[in-house]
C-alpha cells in the first residue's frame, strides 16, 4: 500500500468515525477534554495503523475508551456515569404530554440508580449503537459475556422502573 493510499484510507476512516466517537466520549467526559480524548484516539490509530482490523469502529471505540481511563485514573469508577437521556418525544406522537414526561424523569431515576458498569452496557448499544459483538470488543470481553451482562442490566432497569413502562428501545433485545 502506497503512502497515498494509505493516507486516504486514515482520512475516510476519520471521516466517517469521528462523530460517534465524538458523542461516545461527550457522554462520558467534560465536553472541553472530549477533543483531546478523539485526537489521542486517532493519533494512536495512525501509529498503529498496521493492527486496524478492517472493521475499526469497536477498536477505536475501545481505544477511546481506554484512552478516557488513562487520562482520568478511575473517574468511571468513583462517579455516576453521565449520561443525558438524548431524544425528546415527538409532541405530535404523544397523546398525553404530561405522561410521556412522567415516562421521563421515572426512566431518568431508574437510570440513575443503576450502577455504572450497567449504564456503561447499556449506553455502548442503546446510545452508541453498537452491536453485542462491536460492544464486546471495546468491553475487552467475548460477545457471550458481554450478551448476558446487557440482558442483566436491561433486567435491573426495568425492575427499577416503577409506575411507568420503559421505552420499546431499552427493552428491545438487539443480536
Amino acid at each position: 500500500m502506497t503512502d497515498n493510499e494509505r493516507a486516504e484510507r486514515f482520512r475516510l476512516l476519520h471521516t466517517r468515525h469521528y462523530p460517534d466517537l465524538l458523542r461516545f466520549v461527550e457522554r462520558r467526559v467534560p465536553s472541553h477534554e472530549a477533543e483531546d480524548v478523539i485526537s489521542t484516539v486517532f493519533m494512536t490509530a495512525w501509529r498503529r495503523y498496521d493492527d486496524l482490523p478492517e472493521d475499526a469502529r469497536p477498536w477505536l471505540f475501545a481505544v477511546a475508551r481506554r484512552t478516557m481511563a488513562n487520562q482520568t485514573r478511575g473517574w468511571l469508577r468513583r462517579r455516576a456515569l453521565d449520561v443525558r437521556l438524548l431524544g425528546e418525544s415527538d409532541p405530535a406522537t404523544v397523546a398525553d404530554p404530561s405522561s410521556a414526561a412522567a415516562t421521563r424523569v421515572d426512566l431518568e431515576r431508574a437510570w440513575r440508580a443503576q450502577r455504572p458498569a450497567d449504564r456503561e452496557t447499556l449506553a455502548l448499544v442503546i446510545f452508541d449503537g453498537l452491536s453485542v459483538e462491536e460492544a464486546a470488543v471495546v468491553a475487552g470481553c467475548r460477545p457471550s459475556t458481554f450478551a448476558m451482562r446487557l440482558s442483566r442490566a436491561r433486567k435491573r432497569l426495568s425492575d427499577a422502573m416503577t409506575e411507568s413502562p420503559l421505552p420499546q428501545l431499552i427493552l428491545r433485545e438487539q443480536s
